[in-house]
Parts: C-alpha cells; sequence; structure tokens
C-alpha cells in the first residue's frame, strides 16, 4: 500500500508509523484508519516492535468531524465496525510490542488509539481527553473497555462524564500511561525503550502479550494453565538458552528474537 496520510520507517527492528495530517491535528478519516490498519498489520510479522506517533502539536484528535459533508449521515455503528474496530484489532493483535509514543493531544477515538497499544510514553505537554460527551457521544475506539481496567470505574466515568484534559503526568499517576517523559527528552526516551524491546527476547514478549490480554477472561486456574503452556513454549527458545548462558557468565545476553 502507498501511504498519504501516514509514514513508516523501519529502522534496527523498529517500525516507527507516524500519523501525519497536522493540519488537522492527526484525525483520523477512513483513510488513515485503512492505512494504520495495513502498516501495524503487515509491521507485526516484519519488525520486532512498533512504535504509533503523530506528526505536529498533536498525536490525535480522534474522528475527523470534517471528513463528511453531512455530519447527519454518519452511520456510527458501520464506521465503528468496519474501520474502527481492524484498527484497533491490528495493534492489539500484533505478536509484537505496540508503543504509543503520545507527541501532543490525544482526543476522542486518538487517545484511545493510544490507550490500546500495549506502552504508552507521553510527552509531559501531552494531554488525553474522552472528548465524546461534549458532542453528545459514549466513548468508543475501545474507550470503554480499557478504561475501566487501567483507571477503574470512577475515573473511567469521570474521564467520560466531564471530558475533562487529563494531563501526562495525571495519567502516569493513574496508571493510565507507563509514563511521562520530559519534553525535550521525549524522543529520546520513547527510542530508547523500542530499542530495548527490539534487542529482546522477541518469543518471551509475544506470549506475555498474550497472557496479559487473557487474563480478564480467565479465572485464576485457567490462567495459571495458561502460563504454564506459554512458559513451556518460552523455555524451547533460543533466546531463553541465551539468557540463561547469560546470567550464568556475567554478561549482558544477545537476543535474537527466535
Amino acid at each position: 500500500m502507498d501511504y498519504e496520510t501516514i509514514t513508516r520507517e523501519d529502522e534496527g527492528g523498529v517500525a516507527v508509523v507516524t500519523l501525519r495530517r497536522p493540519e488537522v491535528m492527526n484525525a483520523l478519516n477512513t483513510q488513515m484508519r485503512a492505512e494504520i490498519t495495513h502498516a501495524v498489520g503487515t509491521a507485526g510479522t516484519q519488525v520486532r516492535v512498533v512504535v504509533l506517533t503523530g506528526e505536529g502539536r498533536a498525536f490525535c484528535s480522534g474522528q475527523d468531524l470534517g471528513d463528511r459533508a453531512n455530519v447527519g449521515s454518519i452511520n456510527l455503528e458501520r464506521t465503528l465496525r468496519d474501520e474502527y474496530i481492524p484498527m484497533l484489532r491490528a495493534v492489539v493483535d500484533c505478536p509484537v510490542p505496540v508503543i504509543a509514543a503520545v507527541n501532543g493531544t490525544a482526543a476522542g477515538a486518538g487517545a484511545n488509539l493510544a490507550l490500546v497499544c500495549d506502552i504508552v510514553i507521553a510527552a509531559a505537554s501531552a494531554s488525553f481527553i474522552q472528548a465524546f460527551g461534549r458532542i453528545g457521544l459514549i466513548p468508543d475506539a475501545g474507550g470503554t473497555w480499557v478504561l475501566p481496567r487501567q483507571i477503574g470505574l470512577q475515573r473511567a466515568m469521570g474521564a467520560a462524564l466531564f471530558a475533562e484534559k487529563i494531563s501526562a503526568e495525571q495519567a502516569a499517576s493513574w496508571g493510565m500511561i507507563w509514563e511521562a517523559a520530559p519534553d525535550e527528552a521525549f524522543e529520546t526516551v520513547w527510542r530508547a525503550r523500542a530499542a530495548q524491546l527490539a534487542n529482546g527476547p522477541t518469543e518471551a514478549y509475544k506470549r506475555i502479550k498474550q497472557a496479559m490480554q487473557a487474563s480478564f477472561g480467565n479465572t485464576l486456574q485457567e490462567q495459571l494453565l495458561l502460563e504454564g503452556q506459554l512458559q513451556g513454549q518460552c523455555g524451547n527458545t533460543r533466546d531463553f538458552k541465551e539468557g540463561v548462558m547469560a546470567f550464568i557468565e556475567k554478561r549482558a545476553p544477545s537476543f535474537e528474537g527466535r
């Protein structure tokens, strides 16, 4: 696919997917959703880490409300089913870690696109806004699923009902995101984190993601059995053997992702 609304740059096992509609704060239109779906979906089998970030002053301002001439003609259910679900599933189902590097405002569906990623690193000046209530909608793009699990029902309800800006620092203190980095160090931080994961035991990371996601629907017994199954698979990897030898030999491991 030839991308027009995003770019994808691969280097050192990391695919950086950048949303590039800065003139509308990287608002999501039909084409961008399709391009994100394709870029993340294909990168998962070609690299060891995927990063989503934005160009300009915003990460993503959510649905492009100017994308349709007549707001009343938008079939929101169809759009969510046919365009948003495939995009979000591409992120959630990606077999390698997906980092959201939130460079600025993340609003509406843009906030929830970030929050479904495995790790969220935000610039200190960035913010998250569940803006849906301002235009008579409910949080979508996974917002009603991910928010209560990340920050609890009270805070999720407050975020949805009041639609107030949540700073990166507050999001980090709530457990909504992994960390807020100083603006001047933001890119250095997320690139270092991506490189760290790209040089790690990729097969273990895949199974960490699988186990964590499954835990919400499993009983303790089911989860313990799944852990045993996945750990058995990890124990057969070259990287497990390398990790043990490196520990014994008191050196840094050289993981190959297999």
